[in-house]
């Protein structure tokens, strides 16, 4: 059986085209796409394209974004063997965690990818990225699909999806895993690590309700009370991700923690990451982490800022209890977290 791709437009870099008379960009013309990248047509298989009616810059991505792509691989899952999804860097990474969420028990590929140059510039970064997405989404080993998640892929490297961020606005590899491997490598061969690819049984479902009633919290030295109380007081409020230093740390002013702890027995949800790129939080490694865990905060792992926003918006979005949600911020749904080493 031939695989059979299809290419979903957001918008982005990646869709933009250099008009050969007026050398300014103007949008791609998905319609045509092998027309422009012709190198698909060498694949011998179906590639579609669907483009949002309005593509938009990645900047203002939102959760309805999120739902529109959701649905259009709801509707095709049955149809296509593979997604890619050609979306704009600077949001990409909290796109595919927000995906990898709502596309629960995923056995087939959804690759996020696009380009730090437009794909109509003679430099472009974005032809072999898109062409390369292409091939993982369609690669399969005894007709099974080998990336069974949401993932980026992005100049010769596939991430889990909801482990990236972006780190440079200048490099073509823009992208990073810290906390994880690649989960491919790409040169004259694709080497795929099978030991760390994630699988999930069970039937395909979309789950696209979230709720935005999620708030950062980022602390730094000479933080003020009414910065605290004001995010913290913000009506309608049900989480806050409290990136905090190091393994989890914080300071420890009575007025700080009183007010963390106030909102907490009013319901909200704290969850703590860490500021570092690398490493994961350990509530009660140091004393300044202790109090946190003794009045309730949860600890993150080593969970990405856009893996806890949007982890936390997905399960708000749910209907669950409040002690269901807290469970599972500390289990790893989507292989968002490595582990968590003291509860």
């Amino acid at each position: 059986m031939k695989s059979s791709i299809l290419l979903i437009y957001t918008g982005g870099t990646i869709g933009m085209m250099e008009d050969p008379t007026t050398g300014s960009l103007v949008p791609f013309d998905f319609e045509h796409l092998q027309d422009n990248v012709p190198e698909l047509r060498r694949f011998n298989f179906q590639i579609d394209s669907v483009s949002f009616d309005e593509p938009i810059d990645s900047s203002d991505i939102t959760i309805a974004s999120w739902q529109r792509i959701a649905q259009i691989i709801e509707v095709n899952y049955e149809h296509y063997e593979g997604f890619v999804i050609l979306h704009g860097t600077d949001t990409m990474a909290y796109s595919s965690s927000a995906l990898s969420f709502m596309l629960e028990n995923l056995g087939k590929p959804v690759i996020f990818t696009g380009s730090q140059l437009p794909i109509g510039r003679l430099r472009t970064d974005g032809k072999e990225n898109l062409i390369t997405a292409v091939e993982i989404a369609s690669a399969k080993q005894n007709d099974v699909s080998i990336i069974q998640e949401v993932c980026i892929y992005f100049q010769s490297q596939l991430f889990r999806g909801n482990r990236t961020h972006k780190y440079s606005t200048e490099n073509f590899d823009a992208f990073e895993c810290a906390n994880m491997d690649a989960l491919a490598e790409v040169g004259i061969h694709i080497e795929y690590k099978p030991e760390i690819l994630f699988r999930s049984s069970g039937k395909f479902r979309v789950k696209s309700e979230m709720d935005n009633n999620v708030a950062v919290l980022k602390i730094y030295p000479g933080m003020s009370q009414q910065v605290v109380s004001g995010i913290l007081g913000v009506k309608g409020l049900r989480a806050v991700v409290l990136e905090t230093y190091g393994s989890g740390n914080a300071f420890t002013n009575s007025w700080f923690l009183a007010m963390l702890e106030n909102a907490i027995k009013n319901d909200l949800l704290v969850l703590n990451i860490t500021q570092c790129d690398k490493g994961f939080v350990d509530q009660g490694l140091y004393e300044t982490s202790t109090s946190l865990q003794k009045i309730g905060v949860i600890g993150g792992a080593d969970m990405t800022s856009e893996a806890a926003i949007t982890k936390l918006m997905f399960l708000l979005g749910q209907p669950l209890a409040t002690s269901e949600v807290k469970q599972m911020l500390h289990q790893s749904l989507r292989g968002e977290l490595t582990s968590y080493p003291t509860l």
